[in-house]
């Protein structure tokens, strides 16, 4: 992996006729604060209920069991409702509050005002848009997700960020409606074409927190793969050679992003 440090300047003449550039985020722990916002509201829930139980290693449960399930979901083992359900289900029994299955939806759908309350950006994903569009004039932004179109284009709305014109955000591909999901390289074909679709395409990349799944995926699928490492983790093999093999970049913090695409854009 390349560790970006050096600024460069936009080529002026990109949005003229060659073409634009195209910028793709990722969602949750990309531009949206999802972990955090998970965090406070299983909290907050986690009072209402009334449950004796340490807030960190509830934090942490709750954390494992979105991380389980909803992963069955994107494996088609679970229906969207039904792993909401599960998680909702097995995180009562484990503080003693056994749940049928109808009491699990209703149980997870008043979690989900409390995490819908902690819905925030990032600090640094405004100034990042902003440095975009100046860095690189003509610049279009889209959003891949692995998830519901629906549910994610509400967190977008709710966010500030519209989809569409005149919204900032042109296009949101969601897994769910695509039938694909990240890493498969196809999710970011139907991206980079939908785009394509209305005007040429010059340079195209795909900006996310899961090195894998977001980063090496779009790198293998022909797009500059940059992997969001706000945290500085170190990722393990195979991991770690995959992603030197593919060309990733990896940035800390969005507000490097400008300055890396604009070198290597121009």
């Amino acid at each position: 992996m390349e560790r970006s440090d050096t600024a460069a300047s936009a080529n002026d003449d990109e949005a003229a006729g060659e073409g634009r550039p195209v910028v793709l985020f990722d969602l949750d722990d990309t531009l949206m604060a999802h972990r955090e916002a998970v965090a406070s509201g299983i909290v907050l829930h986690l009072r209402d209920r009334g449950y004796a139980a340490d807030e960190a290693a509830a934090q942490s449960l709750w954390h494992e069991l979105e991380e389980r399930h909803y992963h069955a979901y994107l494996a088609g083992e679970l229906t969207f409702e039904e792993q909401r359900r599960a998680r909702a289900a097995e995180f009562a029994r484990a503080h003693g509050d056994p749940i049928d299955d109808e009491s699990a939806g209703a149980w997870f759908a008043t979690y989900f005002e409390r995490y819908r309350e902690s819905w925030a950006l990032h600090d640094d994903v405004m100034t990042s848009l902003d440095a975009l569009e100046s860095a690189l004039p003509g610049v279009r932004f889209g959003i891949i997700t692995n998830g519901e179109h629906d549910f994610q284009l509400a967190k977008l709305v709710r966010l500030g960020l519209e989809v569409g014109h005149p919204g900032r955000i042109e296009h949101l591909v969601a897994s769910g409606a695509e039938g694909v999901t990240k890493p498969d390289r196809r999710i970011f074909e139907v991206a980079v074409a939908r785009f394509a679709a209305g005007g040429a395409v010059s340079g195209a990349a795909y900006v996310g927190d899961r090195l894998r799944t977001d980063a090496i995926g779009a790198a293998e699928a022909g797009l500059v793969g940059v992997w969001l490492n706000r945290s500085g983790g170190r990722p393990a093999e195979p991991e770690a050679a995959d992603a030197e093999a593919a060309g990733v970049v990896e940035i800390r913090t969005l507000a490097e992003l400008a300055p890396l695409l604009a070198g290597r854009f121009a």
